[in-house]
C-alpha cells in the first residue's frame, strides 16, 4: 500500500518554539572522526529551557517528524512520537518498514548545541552530537 508523503509544515502555522535539531554520530571506536553523514534532523518544539515541549509537542503532532540520514542510503522519514514512560521514539511510519527508535532521555534533555544524546536504534544504543538548533 502507497502511503501519502508528507504533508507541508506550514511555518507560519507553527508556535515560535519549533526549531530544526541536527545530530550527528559523535566519536567512538569505530568512528574516531565521528561521522557527519550518519545523523538525524528533528523538528520538535522546545521549551525556555531547550528541552521537548510536549503539550506544545501534542497539539501539533503531525509537524514534530525526524529525518535519519545515513551515508549512501536514503532519507527515512517518519514522526517523533511520545511513547510509554514518557520516552520519545522515531517512528518510521511513511514506508512502515524500519521499527521504531527510541531517545534515550529525551524527556530530559537539553536540546543545545555541543550536547550529547543516545539513540536506542536497531542494533544498539549510540551517542551523537547537537551540531545545531534553528527557528524555522
Amino acid at each position: 500500500m502507497n502511503r501519502p508523503a508528507f504533508k507541508p509544515i506550514l511555518n507560519t502555522e507553527l508556535p515560535h518554539g519549533f526549531r530544526s535539531i541536527r545530530f550527528e554520530r559523535a566519536r567512538d571506536p569505530h568512528h574516531p572522526e565521528g561521522d557527519s553523514g550518519t545523523a538525524y534532523i528533528l523538528i520538535a518544539p522546545l521549551d525556555s529551557e531547550s528541552r521537548i515541549d510536549g503539550e506544545l509537542a501534542k497539539k501539533h503532532k503531525d509537524a514534530c517528524r525526524v529525518i535519519r540520514r545515513r551515508p549512501g542510503g536514503e532519507d527515512s522519514l517518519g514522526h517523533l512520537v511520545h511513547g510509554p514512560g514518557g520516552s520519545w521514539r522515531f517512528r518510521y511510519d511513511i514506508a512502515g518498514s524500519m521499527p521504531d527508535e527510541t531517545g534515550a532521555h529525551f524527556d530530559d534533555e537539553r536540546f543545545e548545541p555541543g550536547e550529547y544524546v543516545s539513540v536506542h536504534e536497531h542494533d544498539g544504543p549510540k551517542v551523537y552530537r547537537i551540531v545545531s538548533v534553528l527557528p524555522l
